[in-house]
């Protein structure tokens, strides 16, 4: 069903080929989370490799079998590239818009659409402002990287001036 003058609306949001950024001028990372990532990865497997092999030495009363050991490795293989979906989040930007990847989704938004790069007071991420009340979560700036999310806000903020639209 379609509706009157609805043949004009378009989506703010696009999926990652459905935008050319152009020559990319800026891309963030966040820093903590990503090395929290892997030190955890790290962590859960070593924990499940572990249990693998020192299940194998004593029994506790039933048997652990060669598959069960192959499958605690496997499910901290998982356990670890699940932690590791956290340091996908990247932000980049050139002329033509902006794209934002978060842990599974990558969005792009062209600057014309961008109302205001904010961050606002107590968030833990900065957002790209869009119309009608709307925002798009930006994970790669994120308040626990202090001075490193400060530099990428600013450096965000002054893209949006030179290449969005200003605000009448």
């Amino acid at each position: 069903m379609t509706y009157p003058g609805s043949e004009s609306l378009r989506p703010v949001v696009v999926p990652p080929e459905d935008l050319d950024l152009g020559p990319v001028e800026l891309e963030l990372r966040p820093k903590r989370i990503r090395w929290v990532a892997w030190v955890l990865a790290v962590l859960l497997f070593a924990f499940f490799a572990a249990g693998a092999l020192l299940v194998y030495v004593k029994s506790a009363g039933f048997n652990f079998r060669p598959a069960d050991q192959v499958a605690m490795v496997v499910l901290g293989l998982l356990l670890a590239g699940g932690a590791l979906l956290f340091t996908r989040p990247r932000l980049r930007a050139g002329r033509g818009g902006v794209e934002v990847r978060a842990t599974i989704l990558t969005r792009r938004v062209a600057w014309d659409d961008v109302v205001a790069v904010s961050f606002p007071d107590g968030a833990q991420f900065a957002r790209l402002d869009l119309p009608d009340d709307e925002y798009l979560v930006v994970a790669a700036i994120q308040a626990v990287d202090k001075e490193h999310a400060a530099r990428g806000i600013t450096a965000l903020r002054a893209l949006h001036a030179r290449y969005g639209t200003p605000l009448a």
